[in-house]
């Protein structure tokens, strides 16, 4: 059986070494906020982070991961959704669908970790993930909430909310 550092834990699996990291995560381990989306790298669903780098988890063989590196998925982030990339998201209400958020959201607090207090240069260069529902000015919004500290009012956004509050 072969292993690996997943969220902090020490998982066995068994597959083909050119198994593509994504399927191990989600069909043996059972971590399934790490989505499918494109297969050849170029959506984001599938990101997760491997020693803190964003990696594309649908195009990198399982056999190229060692045992001793960390990887964190979406559910290794923040077990109860307190990450802050997680809480500007909700905040903000940046999903739609959602499908892509999982992927956008590892990426975000990749380039937060890196960049505190990121330019939209530095957004735009980052956040390649592609959003079929077009939230791009959500996620800009929701990373800089981030880097102000956690201020909705900084996002330059006035969503209005069913409940008549304005972030």
């Amino acid at each position: 059986m072969a292993k690996l550092n997943v969220n902090g834990s020490v998982r066995e699996f068994q597959a083909e070494g050119d198994t593509p990291l994504l399927w191990v995560i989600r069909e043996q381990l059972g971590l399934t906020g790490t989505k499918y989306g494109c297969g050849i790298a170029q959506c984001g669903a599938c990101a997760v982070h491997i020693d803190g780098v964003v990696t594309r988890s649908c195009v990198r063989p399982v056999s190229s991961v060692r045992a001793n590196q960390k990887i964190v998925t979406i559910e290794g982030l923040s077990r109860d959704g307190s990450h802050p990339v997680q809480k500007a998201w909700a905040a903000l209400d940046v999903p739609q669908c959602g499908y892509c958020q999982c992927g956008m959201i590892m990426a975000a607090a990749a380039l937060l970790k890196t960049t505190p207090n990121p330019t939209d240069a530095d957004i735009d260069q980052t956040m390649t993930n592609i959003c079929r529902c077009g939230t791009y000015n959500r996620v800009r919004a929701a990373i800089k909430v981030v880097a102000a500290g956690g201020d909705t009012k900084t996002a330059a956004l006035a969503i209005q909310h069913t409940d008549g509050s304005t972030t």
